[in-house]
């Protein structure tokens, strides 16, 4: 158990959760209203943010099939390089923008990416070639690293290890709605083709950049910064959420820390959960983009043209949506993350599986709701099993931002795998997505497996071999945390 209050956590399955949630101070109503104050102030916020940026990370594939290659004269090569090289920008820039969040706060920093890359998506319309393109895309990489790790850390300090995991699998719901509503919203825009001496693809940069735009005003109007200084709580809301998110953590460390800790920074490189879930989102993420990027895509190849297959994109992440929130809820209520993201991923490899071997459309269609809906629900608790077992404001911070800037190394790998020459089946790209779908589940068991052992020796640890850990570590973090426990209470 954490050490500086053995009495106040308990464990249950993957987190440490509140063993009383209660106390002579305050009551379970009174927790409940701070619950609906929060999330009816941020939920909404940062899903809209989140939608902007799926929706505008992904809507080159729709771009694509409404002529984008053809006015532009742009290869498939070049066009696959482009959706690689956004990932380049996002990698090389998580680590630094979440720092930055620190240094300026989630309102400001989020407000200036949303700004920016809504200039930048705007100005896509006006590409000229492959060259252009790839540039614009690298920008916009860059300039929307900050935004996802910035909200998974944004949310873990506002909400307690047991409250998260539904509450991301709605956050990351949003994206399969930008991937519902980017369809349909592309079918509409397709039919502007040529109205004002622009393309269709043209106008989807166009339309779809405006929303960012105007979430970033909204994002500077009304998104509050971090609990200890935030306005919309009254001063004993406050006070009671900052002991819940204290007790949370074993200790009053995240609250009492807000400064840049150059010895956790450090700590993220020494921990073998970072390369560890490094790996496992790598292998979620390849999966992730494979399906968002190229989805419209697969469906034209099962034999519905260009302007249908738009339309029909859209179902599938409807699907999508429901089984992310709805395993997100079922891991809170069982306190449970592992086998929330194992079962999840294996399921959507079964889903790549049959898209190989099947060849009657009503399957293969039915068979891409399976793939979206394993691969968002795995990825929905991937991220809260993250944040749940690093501690430390600096390291939780660092954490999530190099998982996240390495994982979507995948991105780049997802923009090679399905090309054109493969079609109308894309055999090769099917099966290199069942091949990391299926890592993902693998690697997620074996994480929860070592947390058990881990957990094993560090419940049998004698009073005087934990004085000795916090004698030698100044800043604890998570190293005497129990981090997980399998099947026990």
């Amino acid at each position: 158990m954490p050490i500086g209050n053995p009495s106040s956590n308990y464990i249950k399955n993957d987190i440490v959760v509140n063993h009383h949630p209660t106390n002579n101070n305050y009551g379970e109503e009174e927790i409940r209203h701070i619950t609906r104050k929060r999330d009816v102030r941020i939920l909404p916020l940062v899903c809209l943010f989140y939608l902007c940026s799926f929706l505008d990370r992904v809507n080159i594939g729709n771009a694509k099939l409404a002529g984008l290659l053809e006015d532009t004269k742009m290869t498939e090569s070049e066009f696959n390089n482009a959706l690689s090289i956004f990932f380049v920008g996002y990698i090389i820039f998580e680590v630094p923008a979440n720092m930055m969040l620190n240094k300026i706060g989630p309102r400001i920093w989020m407000a200036i990416l949303m700004g920016v890359w809504g200039v930048i998506m705007c100005s896509m319309a006006a590409v000229k070639n492959g060259t252009q393109l790839i540039v614009a895309r690298l920008f916009l990489g860059v300039a929307e690293a900050g935004l996802i790790p910035a909200i998974i850390f944004y949310l873990s300090r506002w909400y307690t290890k047991n409250e998260q995991a539904r509450r991301i699998a709605i956050f990351y719901g949003c994206s399969t709605c930008a991937g519902a509503f980017g369809g349909v919203l592309a079918y509409g825009l397709m039919k502007l083709d040529g109205r004002q001496g622009l393309s269709g693809w043209q106008w989807i940069f166009i339309i779809e950049s405006i929303p960012t735009l105007v979430m970033s005003i909204v994002c500077l109007v009304a998104l509050p910064d971090f609990p200890e200084t935030s306005s919309f709580l009254k001063e004993h809301e406050k006070k009671v959420l900052l002991e819940l998110l204290s007790k949370d953590n074993g200790s009053d460390l995240e609250n009492k820390e807000i400064e840049f800790s150059k010895k956790q920074f450090f700590a993220v490189f020494r921990d073998w959960k970072t390369y560890s879930f490094s790996i496992l989102t790598f292998c979620l993420v390849t999966g992730i983009y494979s399906v968002s990027m190229f989805l419209p895509t697969i469906i034209h190849g099962m034999g519905f043209d260009a302007l249908i297959a738009q339309a029909m994109s859209s179902p599938p992440w409807v699907v999508a949506c429901f089984f992310t929130i709805l395993t997100g809820i079922s891991a809170d209520k069982q306190s449970e993350r592992g086998l929330h993201v194992a079962i999840p991923s294996f399921i959507a490899g079964v889903g790549f599986i049959l898209l190989i071997v099947l060849k009657h459309t009503v399957g293969l269609y039915i068979s891409t709701m399976i793939v979206t809906s394993g691969i968002y629900s795995a990825c929905g608790i991937n991220m809260p099993w993250i944040t749940n077992n690093f501690l430390g404001s600096t390291k939780r911070s660092v954490a999530i931002a190099t998982v996240n800037s390495f994982g979507n190394i995948g991105g780049i790998v997802a923009g090679q795998l399905y090309r054109a020459n493969d079609g109308p089946y894309y055999i090769h790209g099917h099966a290199a997505c069942v091949g990391v779908m299926l890592g993902v589940s693998l690697i997620a068991f074996s994480i929860k497996f070592s947390f058990i052992y881990i957990n094993k020796k560090r419940r049998n640890m004698t009073i005087e071999e934990r004085q000795v850990v916090i004698k030698n570590n100044e800043e604890l973090c998570d190293k005497v945390s129990i981090i997980c426990i399998y099947d026990e209470a």
